[in-house]
């Protein structure tokens, strides 16, 4: 690219997202970074890997959902007699 050794480019680059992001947002950047980088290679080869949130999410409507039904039986049990 730029330089015969190729640690150096990287370096570059590297120095450039520094001076663009920011030494506090550049974690958050690579974490997003990774997570797309992710999310692509499984779109890519067909792979569906549930995520947590959306088992963390699925987990709460049930919960919620058995709670209505209780709190819904009983009251309509409270009303009928």
């Amino acid at each position: 690219m730029f330089y015969t050794k190729p640690w150096l480019d990287a370096a570059i680059i590297l120095l450039v997202v520094l001076l663009f992001v920011g030494p506090k947002r550049l974690p958050a950047l690579g974490k997003s970074l990774g997570h797309g980088m992710r999310e692509f290679k499984d779109g890519i080869t067909g792979k569906s890997q549930p995520d947590d949130d959306r088992a963390e999410l699925e987990a709460g409507k049930t919960e919620a959902a058995t709670a209505s039904r209780s709190a819904g039986s009983a009251s309509s049990g409270a009303e009928s007699s």
